[in-house]
């Protein structure tokens, strides 16, 4: 079937859904700099997969780098940590259930790295950011097509955030040039119900690499910057499948692919809740006074006494619309979003919606309770004299237009490459190598999975983080005294108020071979689908 919308009858128009839906918070100030973490509902956003062109995040937020005095103002300077959950185009193995990438970007798109072994392409000749992150668990596999969660989540809570470890020292050169790079760690904490604890951090050179040929913009990046506390929560959507049609009298209706949010007993929406940010004495300090200087060891547990929660607000941005591309954004006809939804605080740190129930209706699925958007809008010119998709029911769109016909059919399978790391024997996937391997693990989404156990300090992305052989020596110390001391069912992020927590696919979750439990990491050297 295709991924397109089809129709028996009527000419109709290839059309899709973009925009964001954004969520407005309070600000906090400035020393609150030393990472986030935030809860967020995992859902099936649509019925069926639409194919590689659905791409769309769940609810999250882009972590940018905090500046004592600003920036140059001459030259654009993108970096961050973004990602999240969702779906996206360059997604090999995807299904109605999101995944979660880490999302890092270098400056202004040169490079990105969305977790161990996974950044913008595939070429490990030119790995502009496959080398970024680096694997800090022994207890989670990462997929190069992103961290699977438990097929059919639907509504439960995903909880994560970054925080700085002081794992790598801050150096006086990047990539041997009189350049420095700091030390920030940025480091990834989940709290799900089947795991919980650090995962995999950012390499400090991901970020500063870029300075060794642009000296002036040493200390811009989050390798020695701290975090913004002040930071965009929202909805990136870039595509859900819809068509448009044009009746005899030149009125023009459009069909939705089928679209749904999660929904509680309460039957409400909640999509976002505790947003909470930090200083440094919550972790970073206590570990490094740990780490560095053999103070005793700490639980891992973040001390909420040095953390602040935003307050939500209320909602600050609903500008989805239904369009035909390559129609430019500012020329897209938004939907009347106010009259499906309000976005609103459910409590001073959750956001979510309330429905009309005229339009939206709640269903059951298998997975669980959602509430399901208006597929059907006519393009009105409002009171304002703007136009807008204003919802309608299915009886008072024309037979004529075809869109009733329509079939958002799922897409099926199509075979695609695996995700292969490099066989030289002189690599550094062969150089110095694994200790244990090749195991398999089958997951969720029909691929499966080839992973190896690696020394912490061989592992590939720490030969190529830009640091000698000593100094991954002291990282490879440091490590296993996180290894011997923070287990996966410890507690780290505070639990939520409410809800259950959802789970990481069970198959990528794995415990260390005898004998491998304190400083080795699996890193999956392979994924695709098997014969």
């Amino acid at each position: 079937m295709s991924e397109h919308p089809t129709t028996d009858s009527g000419q109709t128009n290839m059309s899709e859904i973009a925009g964001y839906l954004g969520i407005q918070t309070d600000k906090l100030p400035d020393h609150y700099n030393a990472g986030f973490s935030i809860y967020v509902a995992a859902w099936p956003l649509v019925e069926n997969y639409p194919g590689n062109k659905f791409q769309t995040g769940l609810f999250g937020t882009w972590m940018f780098a905090q500046h004592t005095t600003p920036p140059p103002t001459d030259k654009k300077l993108y970096s961050d940590i973004e990602g999240g959950l969702g779906w996206w185009r360059d997604t090999r193995f995807a299904t109605q259930t999101p995944k979660f990438i880490m999302g890092g970007v270098a400056l202004n798109f040169s490079q990105w790295a969305n977790g161990p072994g996974a950044g913008k392409n595939r070429d490990w000749d030119h790995p502009l950011g496959l080398y970024g992150v680096a694997q800090l668990s022994p207890y989670v596999l990462w997929p190069p097509d992103g961290l699977n969660l438990r097929q059919g989540t639907c509504g439960k809570l995903w909880g994560y955030g970054y925080l700085p470890l002081p794992l790598i020292r801050p150096k006086a050169t990047t990539s041997g040039k009189d350049v420095p790079t700091g030390g920030n760690c940025w480091t990834l904490f989940l709290n799900t119900a089947n795991f919980k604890g650090p995962v995999a951090f950012f390499t400090p050179y991901f970020f500063s690499s870029i300075t060794a040929d642009q000296p002036e913009l040493a200390g811009l990046f989050l390798d020695s910057c701290p975090s913004n506390p002040n930071r965009h929560m929202q909805m990136e959507t870039q595509y859900i499948p819809a068509a448009q049609a044009t009746d005899h009298k030149g009125e023009t209706y459009a069909r939705i692919g089928p679209t749904s949010f999660p929904r509680n007993a309460q039957n409400l929406s909640p999509v976002l809740h505790l947003p909470t940010v930090y200083t440094p004495d919550a972790l970073s300090i206590a570990v490094d006074q740990w780490l560095n200087h053999d103070s005793p060891p700490v639980s891992g547990t973040i001390n909420m006494e040095h953390a602040a929660l935003h307050k939500v607000i209320g909602e600050n941005r609903a500008s989805w619309a239904i369009y035909q591309p390559p129609l430019p954004r500012e020329e897209r006809t938004g939907l009347e979003w106010k009259l499906i939804a309000t976005g609103t605080p459910i409590d001073d740190h959750t956001f979510g919606y309330r429905w009309n129930p005229d339009f939206v209706a709640p269903t059951n699925t298998p997975d669980g309770p959602l509430f399901t958007l208006p597929e059907y809008y006519r393009l009105t010119t409002l009171d304002d004299g703007k136009k807008r998709w204003v919802a309608i029911h299915p009886q008072d769109v024309p037979p004529e237009t075809g869109l009733s016909s329509i079939k958002f059919a799922p897409n099926h399978r199509q075979h695609h490459e695996p995700y292969v790391t490099p066989s030289d024997a002189q690599s550094c996937w062969k150089k110095p190598g694994p200790v244990a391997g090749p195991f398999k693990a089958k997951l969720g989404d029909g691929s499966t999975v080839v992973y190896h156990w690696y020394r912490f300090a061989d592992q590939p992305a720490l030969l190529n983080a830009d640091l000698s052989d000593d100094e991954r020596e002291a990282l490879q110390k440091r490590v296993e005294k996180l290894h011997a001391h923070w287990e996966p069912d410890g507690e780290y992020l505070a639990p939520p108020g409410f809800g259950e927590l959802a789970h990481i696919d069970p198959a990528l979750v794995v415990r260390p071979p005898k004998g491998l439990e304190v400083g080795f990491v699996p890193i999956v050297t392979w994924q695709g689908i098997e014969d």
